[in-house]
């Protein structure tokens, strides 16, 4: 989502580069260049000319001035102001002591209610929580038994008592239940509109004071820009929201809704989702946003991601195996399918130190059918040519590329590409690795971050 702000970011940054000394004059076309990047990448007006106008208090300090890396103190100066425009909130839930927690989900026809529901019960379920999904849509046709399927997929029990027709008993039904059951937070799928009206507006206040929710949630679809930012404020003067969730935030909009929401709407982003699978939602964190805008990476959610898609005792196994130099194409097709695990490759290989400009790469962008044919080829194997990948002769390429539906030639390139693979890994082999565990790669990582500031 934020390609294009970022390649203009770059930009503004490059041109404060070629000094060793900052000056005025270098410091207002930097930030000419970023003012015009934040608003086409569709910040609100008024929280660009804030922005802008703070970075331009601090760079024009005499500190930085006279700093020896003018450029590095800008880029700085540029992170910590982006950070601030989220303020101080954590991203997730608030506390609460309530029990069964209620959640409830707001927001216009469209904007993805029903999913985020599935995904935040998903990632409530791998917080050691018990949720419920109830629907208070009575009037969308299909829309109970869009989250009855979805509830099914996250393996989550949802709430749908037969012939009960109002929002608000059916809200209150689902609290009972809950608290009945042993359920210790219901997640509420409130109606939406394509457009806000009294109607839609009475209705969710009825639901708020019959359930009391901890949390009341506004779903913007990050694609929709400005308007979603809107549409958040009106629902926020009326109803009351305490976060907000960005769906979409794989898409190709421009981003700006992200940067402009919590000035806006004065209140928090608690959740992004960034993909179709109902893993793809993670909670808000301002620092890492930002450090994939400017460029500098994720590493601490790539080490959550890994973390989550790898097991520890096998990443012991393999590690064991790199060191004997046994690795083998069978460990490789191991590895792809958990790589895929942990999302798109183009958001995984965005969450990399200065890969996050895929544009950039260009022929080179990673490529899913590309992962798919490899799979193929090395399932097309038999287990002891997978393991033993020198006995592959002629005979055997044409068997497996038949097999694969790919050409010789491919299968040709992926044995020499693993054999230097191999080569790499056995020079590798006497070095420690990630797997000391998760505390120890997030304080390697931490590191690297306080290091870059």
């Amino acid at each position: 989502m934020f390609e294009a702000l970022s390649s203009r970011l770059e930009g503004a940054f490059k041109a404060l580069r070629g000094g060793t000394r900052l000056t005025p004059e270098k410091v207002e076309t930097a930030l000419r260049e970023i003012r015009l990047a934040l608003l086409e990448a569709d910040v609100n007006f008024k929280v660009v000319k804030a922005f802008v106008d703070r970075v331009r208090d601090r760079a024009m300090g005499q500190d930085v001035l006279r700093s020896l890396s003018p450029a590095q103190q800008i880029v700085k100066i540029v992170r910590d102001e982006m950070v601030a425009l989220f303020g101080d909130a954590e991203g997730g839930l608030r506390q609460t002591s309530k029990r069964p927690r209620v959640i409830l989900l707001l927001g216009l026809q469209g904007a993805g209610k029903t999913t985020t529901a599935g995904k935040l019960a998903k990632w409530l379920t791998k917080e050691g929580r018990h949720p419920l999904l109830v629907s208070t849509d009575v009037k969308r046709p299909a829309a109970i038994q869009q989250l009855n399927l979805v509830g099914q997929q996250a393996s989550v029990r949802v709430h749908d008592p037969a012939g009960l027709v109002d929002p608000v008993e059916r809200a209150k039904s689902a609290v009972a239940e809950a608290a009945t059951l042993g359920f210790d937070v219901v997640i509420v799928d409130s109606a939406g509109r394509l457009h806000i009206d009294d109607e839609l507006m009475t209705e969710l206040v009825a639901v708020k004071d019959a359930t009391d929710p901890s949390d009341l949630l506004y779903v913007a679809d990050a694609m929709t820009g400005q308007d979603a930012i809107k549409s958040a404020g009106e629902f926020h003067a009326r109803v009351g929201v305490t976060g907000v969730v960005l769906t979409k935030m794989d898409g190709d909009a421009r981003g700006g809704a992200a940067l402009s929401v919590v000035s806006v709407v004065g209140v928090p982003i608690a959740f992004v989702g960034s993909g179709e699978r109902l893993e793809d939602l993670e909670p808000f964190h301002a620092d890492r946003v930002v450090s994939r805008v400017l460029g500098m990476g994720d590493v601490l959610s790539l080490i959550e991601r890994a973390e989550s898609a790898i097991d520890v005792e096998d990443a012991e196994r393999l590690e064991q195996k790199i060191r004997a130099n046994e690795f083998t194409l069978e460990d490789f097709r191991d590895q792809l399918r958990t790589i895929r695990k942990m999302g798109p490759l183009e958001q995984v290989i965005g969450m990399l130190p200065g890969m996050g400009n895929l544009k950039a790469l260009a022929e080179n962008k990673p490529d899913e059918t590309q992962v798919t044919r490899i799979e193929a080829i090395i399932s097309s194997m038999t287990p002891d040519e997978r393991r033993r990948q020198h006995i592959i002769n002629g005979s055997r390429r044409k068997r497996i590329a038949k097999g694969s539906g790919t050409s010789v030639e491919e299968v040709n390139r992926l044995l020499k590409q693993f054999v230097q693979m191999q080569k790499m890994l056995k020079s590798l082999g006497g070095m420690a690795g990630l797997s000391g565990g998760g505390k120890h790669a997030r304080r390697r990582a931490m590191q690297m971050l306080r290091n870059r500031g």
